[in-house]
């Protein structure tokens, strides 16, 4: 048959992904040209491109005149970029992700005003607003061009830098979602002062996880310089936002960034992280939920000896010390079951076989691809009563 004999076709190519991520203070005052340059570098001549910026609302209460800042920012640049329409502002946190209305009317918005795939949609907020107008701008034409502007500690050092996109779904977290860079990102510190106090923590949960997995004397770093973090110290926070967001981005660069094998490295203490924020109904923050997975995913390993007790006692002392709460009755809640239904997710999540990564030291990565259900229960009950 003439079909037997036709050979298969196969195709193998390479796309190159490259951007950058800048770290500077008040990027829509008329006089930083952080923004203004790369949007230069981006010109074409005869063609004015079109920009739609979702702006978190969050931001407005704390900055009522940056509506009108970013305005007039962009009026310098009409023969370059033009604003569509009015500036989108929308709810944040984690709700946004929750809200299939609030998708939709980001992706009308992207069709009313015409917005192409060689327009920007630039997203200025936390990081569940950038989760959500990066998923809009990855699938709307198949990809528009994403800048993020990252205003929390957590987005500035983790999420913001990446390139995932996601919203929730089907009751479960980042269910929906894609792999899709941003064409730039920009870090402005000015917005950290903004935040309150457990936003402020919440992104630091992040920094203690890639040292754990990563680097050794960074976690050294955290641990001498957490009474000082805490106490809200801008210039020690620029510094572990910046270290923060290098790991992350080399991880990216030479790791497996678009997760196609069944193992998340940078995903130390999310599994049960992940979990909580929905059985608690996103009252904990990302982050808190990430410190107490730590907490839970560190005693594992301390349990199974891969981990030595001196390690154990550090990182848990650390997180105390930097004010996180590393239980949750939600652990303990249905004789553990829901715990280990997030264990079940995550597997899910991966694409096939479960793979965890837990601790054989600080900075010491160690992958398992089962979880003893006794052991882990055990571990919880050391954190219920640990002081």
């Amino acid at each position: 048959m003439i079909e037997d004999s036709l050979p298969p076709l196969s195709s193998e190519f390479q796309v190159p992904y490259r951007y950058t991520v800048q770290f500077t203070k008040g990027i829509f005052q008329l006089t930083n040209t952080s923004l203004q340059n790369f949007l230069i570098s981006e010109r074409k001549e005869g063609i004015i491109k079109k920009a739609l910026v979702v702006l978190d609302e969050g931001l407005t209460l704390h900055y009522p005149n940056l509506i009108a800042e970013i305005k007039k920012y962009f009026q310098g640049l009409s023969s370059i970029v033009q604003l569509t329409g009015d500036i989108m502002v929308i709810p944040g946190g984690e709700e946004c992700k929750n809200n299939p209305k609030l998708w939709e009317s980001l992706v009308n918005a992207v069709d009313t005003y015409g917005i192409d795939r060689h327009s920007y949609i630039i997203a200025i907020g936390g990081g569940a607003i950038l989760d959500l107008v990066g998923y809009v701008a990855a699938v709307s034409h198949r990809g528009i061009r994403l800048v993020r502007i990252p205003t929390t500690v957590l987005s500035q050092n983790d999420s913001g830098v990446g390139v995932k996109n996601s919203i929730n779904h089907q009751g479960k977290k980042n269910f929906l979602g894609t792999f899709a860079p941003p064409v730039a990102v920009f870090n402005d510190l000015l917005f950290l002062e903004s935040l309150d106090d457990r936003d402020w923590r919440s992104g630091m949960a992040e920094a203690i996880k890639v040292s754990l997995i990563k680097d050794r004397d960074f976690f050294l770093w955290i641990e001498s310089n957490a009474d000082i973090l805490k106490s809200r110290n801008l210039e020690k926070m620029s510094y572990l936002i910046h270290r923060c967001a290098e790991l992350h981005i080399h991880h990216i660069a030479n790791g497996d960034p678009f997760e196609s094998g069944s193992s998340r490295p940078l995903d130390f203490g999310h599994w049960a992280g992940h979990k909580l924020e929905y059985l608690t109904e996103f009252s904990l923050r990302h982050g808190e939920a990430v410190a107490i997975g730590m907490a839970l995913d560190t005693v594992y390993s301390y349990q199974k000896n891969f981990l030595p007790e001196e390690d154990r006692n550090r990182i848990l002392l650390l997180l105390k010390k930097l004010g996180f709460v590393i239980y949750h009755p939600e652990l303990s809640a249905n004789e553990k079951e829901n715990l280990y239904l997030g264990l079940q997710e995550f597997r899910e999540h991966l694409g096939g076989m479960l793979t965890i990564v837990l601790l054989a030291g600080i900075g010491k990565p160690w992958e398992v691809h089962e979880i003893d259900p006794k052991i882990l229960a055990q571990s919880v009950d050391f954190l219920e009563t640990y002081v």
